[in-house]
């Protein structure tokens, strides 16, 4: 399975900048992000995938939209994958707002608010575990492409991603919790 962080969004953009949160929710992606949406494309072009899962905010569906069309590719919305809730940028937009924007994909799945107000790291990591126990199941894990955020990839893998970067995901491998448990 491969993790890929969304494209910069325009929240991205300007916290970057200034390290204070602009106050933008679900922010749409820059220029920038939409070319490192293409990039994660190539990438995952050389790993045959089958399915993209993609976050319900309207950033990683975007950076999903840019690869399915590259790669031809179907997307279906998993909000397990979702941002861990922080920031302005983690209050998402409503379930019947994204079904008018995206009426080729399906999420009729979602509450009408679907997004949490905040997320302790408990409860990040108990989500990560719901996320891994699922696909563990999945028979093709290993033609699946993750479209998701910072803050999931981080509680799922330990690793801090970049806009537009891959990160490859084994769901049978040790949970962050039995790797900390292990290096104790």
């Amino acid at each position: 399975m491969i993790l890929i962080r969304h494209g910069q969004s325009e929240w991205n953009a300007a916290y970057n900048r200034t390290r204070v949160d602009p106050g933008i929710p679900d922010p749409p992606l820059t220029a920038v992000g939409r070319d490192q949406a293409l990039r994660a494309a190539e990438i995952l072009a050389e790993h045959r995938m089958a399915r993209l899962l993609v976050s319900p905010y309207r950033r990683t569906i975007q950076t999903a939209e840019i690869i399915a069309r590259e790669l031809a590719l179907p997307m279906v919305i998993e909000p397990l994958v979702r941002e861990r809730a922080a920031f302005s940028c983690d209050v998402g937009t409503a379930r019947t707002h994204l079904a008018g924007a995206w009426p080729h994909l399906r999420f009729d799945h979602l509450d009408e608010v679907w997004w949490p107000a905040m997320e302790s790291e408990a409860e990040l990591a108990a989500r990560c575990d719901r996320f891994r126990h699922h696909v563990r199941a999945l028979t093709d894990w290993e033609r699946v492409a993750v479209i998701s955020h910072w803050g999931f990839i981080r509680g799922l893998t330990g690793q801090e991603a970049r806009n537009g970067e891959a990160v490859a995901f084994n769901p049978h491998g040790a949970s962050q919790e039995d790797a900390a448990g292990q290096a104790r």
